[in-house]
C-alpha cells in the first residue's frame, strides 16, 4: 500500500471496551441512516462503505472504512442519537461494537483517549471537507478524477506499469463516489483507456500516469492523510 494511517492508541482503547464481536457478509448493512444509534463500530477486517441514500434511491459514497478504522462516530455526545449515514459491507467483515455511553464515559474518564478520538475526528473531518471541495468545484470530471486519486493514496499498490488500487469496484458504485450516473463515469473511464492513462482488469483499475489526472484537477498535493477515501 502507499499509504495506511493507523490509529493505535484509540483502537487499542477502544478494543478494551468492545462489548463484542460480530462478522457480516458483502451488501449487509451495518446500519442505515435514521436508526437508533446506540453503538459504534472498528473494523477489524473487511471494508465497509460509509455514504447516504436518497429518497429517489440514488446512493452517495462517502469513504470506505478498512482494518483499523472507526465508522459510527458522529453520534457521540448527540441526545436520542440516530445514525446519519449508512454503513454496507463491501467486503466480508468482523467488526468489533463499542457502547456508545461506555466510550463517551471512558472519554470522560481517560483524557489521553478523548484527545486520541479527538484527533481521530478531526483529521476525518478534513478529509470529509476536502472530498465536498472536489466535488463541488471539479465537476464530474474532476470528481471521478480526485477519486481515483485518493483510492491511490488509500489502496495503491506499486507494480511496475503504475499504480494497482487493491479494490474491487463496479463502475457504480466508482460513480456513487462521484455523485454521477454510471453512463458518464463509464464515458469518462474508456476515455482515460484510450489515452493510457489508466487500464481496467477484472474490475481493479491501475493507474498508469498519476500526474495526468492532478495536473488536470490542479491538485494541491495535500498530504495523503487527507486526500485519502478512507
Amino acid at each position: 500500500m502507499l499509504v495506511k494511517q493507523t490509529h493505535s492508541v484509540q483502537i487499542k482503547e477502544l478494543l478494551k471496551i468492545a462489548d463484542r464481536t460480530i462478522h457480516l457478509e458483502r451488501d449487509a448493512f451495518l446500519y442505515r441512516e435514521g436508526m437508533e444509534a446506540a453503538e459504534l463500530f472498528v473494523v477489524l477486517s473487511g471494508r465497509v462503505q460509509i455514504g447516504k441514500i436518497t429518497m429517489e434511491g440514488q446512493e452517495l459514497s462517502l469513504r470506505i472504512c478498512g482494518e483499523n478504522d472507526i465508522c459510527g462516530e458522529l453520534t457521540l455526545f448527540t441526545e436520542s442519537a440516530k445514525y446519519l449515514l449508512s454503513a454496507r459491507v463491501l467486503e466480508a467483515a468482523e467488526i468489533a461494537v463499542v457502547n456508545k455511553n461506555r466510550l463517551e464515559q471512558g472519554m470522560f474518564e481517560d483524557p489521553a483517549l478523548a484527545l486520541e478520538v479527538m484527533k481521530w475526528m478531526s483529521d476525518h473531518s478534513r478529509r470529509t471537507q476536502t472530498k465536498f471541495r472536489d466535488l463541488v468545484l471539479n465537476g464530474k470530471k474532476g470528481a471521478l478524477y480526485s477519486t481515483l486519486i485518493r483510492m491511490t493514496n488509500s489502496f495503491g499498490v506499486e507494480k511496475e506499469d503504475g499504480i494497482l488500487i487493491d479494490l474491487h469496484l463496479t463502475n457504480q458504485e466508482l460513480a456513487n463516489f462521484c455523485a454521477s450516473s454510471r453512463e458518464s463515469v463509464n464515458r469518462m473511464l474508456n476515455s482515460l483507456k484510450r489515452d493510457h492513462v489508466l487500464s481496467i482488469n477484472k474490475g481493479h483499475i491501475t493507474i498508469h500516469d498519476l500526474p495526468y489526472l492532478k495536473n488536470e484537477i490542479g491538485c494541491e498535493n495535500c498530504p495523503a492523510i487527507y486526500c485519502s477515501i478512507e
